[in-house]
Protein backbone atom coordinates (compact mmCIF):
# COMPACT_ATOMS: atom_id res chain seq x y z
CA UNK A 1 0.00 0.00 0.00
CA UNK A 2 1.63 3.19 -1.23
CA UNK A 3 -1.14 5.57 -2.28
CA UNK A 4 -3.58 6.37 0.50
CA UNK A 5 -6.85 8.27 0.24
CA UNK A 6 -8.72 9.65 3.24
CA UNK A 7 -12.38 10.56 2.82
CA UNK A 8 -13.37 13.34 5.19
CA UNK A 9 -11.08 16.01 6.62
CA UNK A 10 -12.75 16.69 9.95
CA UNK A 11 -10.94 16.47 13.26
CA UNK A 12 -9.98 12.80 12.97
CA UNK A 13 -9.89 12.49 9.19
CA UNK A 14 -7.33 15.29 8.98
CA UNK A 15 -5.24 13.59 11.66
CA UNK A 16 -5.30 10.28 9.80
CA UNK A 17 -4.22 11.97 6.57
CA UNK A 18 -1.46 13.94 8.28
CA UNK A 19 -0.11 11.01 10.31
CA UNK A 20 0.01 8.89 7.16
CA UNK A 21 1.83 11.60 5.20
CA UNK A 22 4.18 12.20 8.13
CA UNK A 23 5.33 8.61 7.78
CA UNK A 24 6.19 9.03 4.12
CA UNK A 25 3.04 8.05 2.26
CA UNK A 26 1.45 10.03 -0.55
CA UNK A 27 -2.03 11.01 0.59
CA UNK A 28 -5.11 12.33 -1.18
CA UNK A 29 -7.55 14.03 1.20
CA UNK A 30 -11.13 14.29 -0.06
CA UNK A 31 -13.97 16.46 1.17
CA UNK A 32 -17.22 17.69 -0.28
CA UNK A 33 -16.37 21.22 -1.45
CA UNK A 34 -13.72 23.92 -1.64
CA UNK A 35 -14.77 25.47 1.67
CA UNK A 36 -14.21 22.15 3.45
CA UNK A 37 -10.84 21.80 1.75
CA UNK A 38 -9.81 25.28 2.89
CA UNK A 39 -10.59 24.26 6.46
CA UNK A 40 -8.61 21.05 5.89
CA UNK A 41 -5.55 23.00 4.74
CA UNK A 42 -5.75 25.04 7.93
CA UNK A 43 -5.98 21.85 10.01
CA UNK A 44 -2.93 20.36 8.29
CA UNK A 45 -0.92 23.53 8.95
CA UNK A 46 -2.06 23.43 12.58
CA UNK A 47 -1.12 19.76 12.92
CA UNK A 48 2.37 20.49 11.60
CA UNK A 49 2.79 23.06 14.37
CA UNK A 50 1.43 20.65 17.00
CA UNK A 51 3.79 17.87 15.99
CA UNK A 52 6.70 20.27 16.41
CA UNK A 53 5.38 21.74 19.68
CA UNK A 54 4.72 18.31 21.20
CA UNK A 55 8.12 16.97 20.21
CA UNK A 56 7.03 14.24 17.78
CA UNK A 57 10.27 12.65 16.58
CA UNK A 58 11.55 14.29 13.40
CA UNK A 59 8.82 16.93 13.24
CA UNK A 60 11.12 19.86 14.00
CA UNK A 61 13.67 18.63 11.46
CA UNK A 62 11.38 19.18 8.50
CA UNK A 63 9.20 16.05 8.60
CA UNK A 64 6.08 17.98 9.65
CA UNK A 65 6.37 20.48 6.80
CA UNK A 66 7.14 17.64 4.38
CA UNK A 67 3.96 15.87 5.49
CA UNK A 68 1.86 18.88 4.49
CA UNK A 69 3.43 18.79 1.02
CA UNK A 70 2.61 15.09 0.61
CA UNK A 71 -1.13 15.72 0.99
CA UNK A 72 -3.15 16.56 -2.10
CA UNK A 73 -6.64 18.01 -1.59
CA UNK A 74 -9.59 17.29 -3.85
CA UNK A 75 -13.38 17.59 -3.88
CA UNK A 76 -13.66 15.07 -6.75
CA UNK A 77 -14.35 11.56 -5.42
CA UNK A 78 -13.36 9.85 -8.68
CA UNK A 79 -10.06 11.71 -8.67
CA UNK A 80 -9.50 10.84 -5.01
CA UNK A 81 -10.08 7.12 -5.52
CA UNK A 82 -8.65 6.51 -8.98
CA UNK A 83 -5.13 5.45 -7.92
CA UNK A 84 -5.71 4.52 -4.27
CA UNK A 85 -4.33 1.33 -2.79
CA UNK A 86 -6.20 2.00 0.45
CA UNK A 87 -9.17 4.30 1.10
CA UNK A 88 -9.83 5.23 4.73
CA UNK A 89 -13.34 6.59 5.18
CA UNK A 90 -13.79 9.13 7.98
CA UNK A 91 -17.09 10.83 7.09
CA UNK A 92 -19.70 11.71 9.74
CA UNK A 93 -21.36 8.95 11.78
CA UNK A 94 -24.48 8.63 9.66
CA UNK A 95 -25.33 5.21 8.23
CA UNK A 96 -27.08 6.40 5.07
CA UNK A 97 -24.35 8.94 4.34
CA UNK A 98 -21.63 6.31 4.67
CA UNK A 99 -23.56 3.74 2.59
CA UNK A 100 -24.06 6.31 -0.15
CA UNK A 101 -20.40 7.26 -0.34
CA UNK A 102 -19.36 3.61 -0.48
CA UNK A 103 -21.67 2.98 -3.42
CA UNK A 104 -20.05 5.87 -5.27
CA UNK A 105 -16.60 4.78 -4.16
CA UNK A 106 -17.15 1.23 -5.41
CA UNK A 107 -17.61 2.61 -8.93
CA UNK A 108 -14.70 5.05 -8.74
CA UNK A 109 -11.93 2.93 -7.21
CA UNK A 110 -9.92 0.14 -8.87
CA UNK A 111 -10.99 -3.41 -8.00
CA UNK A 112 -7.73 -3.88 -6.10
CA UNK A 113 -8.38 -0.98 -3.70
CA UNK A 114 -8.98 -1.84 -0.05
CA UNK A 115 -11.68 0.11 1.80
CA UNK A 116 -11.46 0.79 5.54
CA UNK A 117 -14.00 2.60 7.68
CA UNK A 118 -12.96 4.66 10.68
CA UNK A 119 -16.52 4.53 12.04
CA UNK A 120 -16.55 4.69 15.82
CA UNK A 121 -19.95 3.04 16.36
CA UNK A 122 -21.15 1.33 13.18
CA UNK A 123 -20.21 -2.26 12.43
CA UNK A 124 -18.43 -3.15 9.19
CA UNK A 125 -21.40 -5.44 8.47
CA UNK A 126 -23.65 -2.36 8.44
CA UNK A 127 -21.69 -1.05 5.46
CA UNK A 128 -20.23 -4.07 3.67
CA UNK A 129 -23.09 -4.55 1.19
CA UNK A 130 -22.51 -1.01 -0.12
CA UNK A 131 -18.82 -1.53 -0.85
CA UNK A 132 -19.03 -3.97 -3.75
CA UNK A 133 -15.94 -5.77 -2.39
CA UNK A 134 -16.76 -7.57 0.87
CA UNK A 135 -13.42 -9.39 0.91
CA UNK A 136 -11.51 -6.10 0.71
CA UNK A 137 -13.36 -4.15 3.38
CA UNK A 138 -12.90 -3.79 7.14
CA UNK A 139 -12.78 -1.25 9.95
CA UNK A 140 -9.64 0.64 10.91
CA UNK A 141 -10.53 2.81 13.89
CA UNK A 142 -8.22 5.49 15.28
CA UNK A 143 -8.37 7.41 18.55
CA UNK A 144 -8.26 11.20 18.62
CA UNK A 145 -4.77 12.78 18.73
CA UNK A 146 -3.45 9.73 16.96
CA UNK A 147 0.21 10.74 17.10
CA UNK A 148 0.16 10.01 20.84
CA UNK A 149 -3.03 7.98 21.44
CA UNK A 150 -1.86 5.64 18.74
CA UNK A 151 -4.18 2.67 18.76
CA UNK A 152 -5.57 1.33 15.48
CA UNK A 153 -8.43 -1.08 16.01
CA UNK A 154 -8.75 -3.55 13.13
CA UNK A 155 -12.10 -5.33 12.81
CA UNK A 156 -13.33 -7.25 9.79
CA UNK A 157 -16.49 -9.08 8.79
CA UNK A 158 -16.69 -12.82 8.15
CA UNK A 159 -16.04 -11.99 4.47
CA UNK A 160 -12.83 -10.00 5.02
CA UNK A 161 -9.80 -11.64 3.40
CA UNK A 162 -7.10 -12.65 5.91
CA UNK A 163 -4.51 -11.22 3.51
CA UNK A 164 -6.31 -7.88 3.44
CA UNK A 165 -6.52 -7.86 7.22
CA UNK A 166 -2.79 -8.58 7.48
CA UNK A 167 -1.97 -5.84 4.96
CA UNK A 168 -3.98 -3.25 6.89
CA UNK A 169 -2.34 -4.28 10.17
CA UNK A 170 1.07 -3.87 8.51
CA UNK A 171 0.05 -0.45 7.18
CA UNK A 172 -1.06 0.64 10.66
CA UNK A 173 2.35 -0.29 12.04
CA UNK A 174 4.07 1.62 9.23
CA UNK A 175 2.34 4.86 10.23
CA UNK A 176 3.28 4.52 13.90
CA UNK A 177 0.13 2.89 15.22
CA UNK A 178 -0.27 -0.02 17.64
CA UNK A 179 -2.68 -2.36 15.80
CA UNK A 180 -5.39 -3.91 17.96
CA UNK A 181 -6.72 -7.04 16.25
CA UNK A 182 -10.38 -7.51 17.24
CA UNK A 183 -11.49 -11.10 16.83
CA UNK A 184 -15.16 -10.51 15.97
CA UNK A 185 -17.50 -7.59 15.38
CA UNK A 186 -18.49 -5.50 18.36
CA UNK A 187 -20.29 -2.18 18.17
CA UNK A 188 -17.97 0.41 19.67
CA UNK A 189 -14.95 -1.82 19.17
CA UNK A 190 -12.79 -1.87 22.31
CA UNK A 191 -12.08 1.81 22.94
CA UNK A 192 -15.62 3.10 22.51
CA UNK A 193 -17.15 0.11 24.29
CA UNK A 194 -15.35 1.55 27.30
CA UNK A 195 -15.62 5.26 26.48
CA UNK A 196 -19.21 5.69 25.27
CA UNK A 197 -20.96 4.41 28.44
CA UNK A 198 -18.73 6.79 30.42
CA UNK A 199 -19.71 9.75 28.22
CA UNK A 200 -23.39 8.72 28.27
CA UNK A 201 -23.33 8.71 32.08
CA UNK A 202 -21.97 12.26 32.09
CA UNK A 203 -24.57 13.38 29.55
CA UNK A 204 -27.35 11.92 31.71
CA UNK A 205 -26.09 13.82 34.75
CA UNK A 206 -26.26 17.03 32.74
CA UNK A 207 -29.67 16.36 31.16
CA UNK A 208 -31.15 15.50 34.56
CA UNK A 209 -29.83 18.76 36.03
CA UNK A 210 -27.62 17.01 38.58
CA UNK A 211 -24.54 19.15 37.95
CA UNK A 212 -22.88 21.42 35.41
CA UNK A 213 -20.14 20.17 33.04
CA UNK A 214 -17.35 21.86 35.02
CA UNK A 215 -18.35 20.09 38.24
CA UNK A 216 -18.74 16.71 36.55
CA UNK A 217 -15.34 17.04 34.87
CA UNK A 218 -13.62 18.21 38.05
CA UNK A 219 -15.05 15.28 40.00
CA UNK A 220 -13.71 12.80 37.46
CA UNK A 221 -10.28 14.41 37.21
CA UNK A 222 -9.78 14.78 40.95
CA UNK A 223 -11.27 11.43 41.86
CA UNK A 224 -9.40 9.34 39.32
CA UNK A 225 -6.32 11.32 38.32
CA UNK A 226 -7.50 11.33 34.69
CA UNK A 227 -6.19 14.20 32.56
CA UNK A 228 -9.63 15.13 31.19
CA UNK A 229 -13.26 14.90 32.19
CA UNK A 230 -16.10 13.69 29.96
CA UNK A 231 -17.16 17.11 28.67
CA UNK A 232 -13.57 17.97 27.81
CA UNK A 233 -13.53 14.72 25.86
CA UNK A 234 -16.78 15.66 24.12
CA UNK A 235 -15.13 18.89 22.98
CA UNK A 236 -12.13 17.00 21.64
CA UNK A 237 -14.25 14.43 19.80
CA UNK A 238 -16.47 17.20 18.41
CA UNK A 239 -20.04 18.02 19.36
CA UNK A 240 -21.35 17.19 15.88
CA UNK A 241 -20.11 13.63 16.26
CA UNK A 242 -21.60 13.47 19.76
CA UNK A 243 -24.91 14.75 18.37
CA UNK A 244 -24.98 12.22 15.51
CA UNK A 245 -24.43 9.33 17.90
CA UNK A 246 -26.76 10.56 20.66
CA UNK A 247 -29.64 11.41 18.32
CA UNK A 248 -30.21 7.73 17.51
CA UNK A 249 -29.91 6.56 21.13
CA UNK A 250 -32.40 6.19 23.97
CA UNK A 251 -34.56 8.85 25.58
CA UNK A 252 -31.79 10.43 27.67
CA UNK A 253 -29.35 10.35 24.76
CA UNK A 254 -31.86 12.05 22.49
CA UNK A 255 -32.45 14.71 25.15
CA UNK A 256 -28.69 15.28 25.22
CA UNK A 257 -28.65 15.55 21.42
CA UNK A 258 -31.37 18.20 21.59
CA UNK A 259 -29.37 20.12 24.20
CA UNK A 260 -26.23 19.92 22.05
CA UNK A 261 -28.03 21.21 18.98
CA UNK A 262 -29.89 24.07 20.61
CA UNK A 263 -27.23 25.31 23.02
CA UNK A 264 -24.04 24.59 21.09
CA UNK A 265 -24.18 23.36 17.48
CA UNK A 266 -26.74 25.93 16.26
CA UNK A 267 -24.49 28.63 17.75
CA UNK A 268 -21.38 27.33 15.95
CA UNK A 269 -19.90 25.90 19.14
CA UNK A 270 -18.60 22.53 17.93
CA UNK A 271 -15.77 21.92 20.37
CA UNK A 272 -12.01 22.33 20.15
CA UNK A 273 -12.12 22.54 16.34
CA UNK A 274 -14.06 25.83 16.45
CA UNK A 275 -12.47 27.20 19.61
CA UNK A 276 -15.60 26.80 21.72
CA UNK A 277 -17.84 24.00 22.96
CA UNK A 278 -18.51 23.22 26.59
CA UNK A 279 -15.28 25.19 27.13
CA UNK A 280 -13.48 28.00 25.30
CA UNK A 281 -10.10 27.31 23.68
CA UNK A 282 -7.36 29.60 22.38
CA UNK A 283 -7.34 30.13 18.63
CA UNK A 284 -4.43 28.74 16.63
CA UNK A 285 -2.04 31.54 15.78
Amino acid sequence: MKNITVLGTGVLGSQIAFQTAFHGFDVVAYDIDDAALERAAERFAGLAKRYVAEGVAGAADGAADAAVRRIRLTADLTDAASTADLVIEAVPENLELKQGIYRKLAEAAPESTVFATNSSTLLPSDLVDSTGRPDRFLALHFANEIWSHNTAEVMGTPATSPDVRAAVIAFAEQIGMVPIDIKKEKSGYLLNSLLVPFLDAAAELLVDGIAEPEAIDATWRIGTGAPAGPFQIYDIVGLTTAYNISSVGGEKQQAFAKLLKEQYIDKGKLGVATGEGFYTYPKES
